[in-house]
């Protein structure tokens, strides 16, 4: 091998480490972005799943157990 091929070589290696390195910044950026966006939805979850079971807890006890099918019109 000689001296040139050698550092070609190296500059070779150089280039595909820089790249490298840059890809694995921009992977690691995309992995925070997504991890923030992921505890974004799961608190808006909870606060939606709060909101439902308030909204099924506070309804009328007719509306929880019957279907208007099942009710008598007034007029019987």
């Amino acid at each position: 091998m000689t001296i040139e091929h050698l550092q070609e070589q190296l500059y070779e290696l150089q280039s595909q480490f820089a790249f490298q390195e840059d890809l694995l910044a921009e992977l690691n950026a995309v992995v925070a972005r997504q991890q923030t966006q992921i505890d974004t939805l799961e608190r808006e979850l909870v606060l939606h799943r709060e909101r439902l079971l308030h909204i099924l807890d506070n309804l009328p006890e007719k509306a929880q157990g019957s279907t208007p099918v099942d009710e008598r019109p007034p007029h019987y």
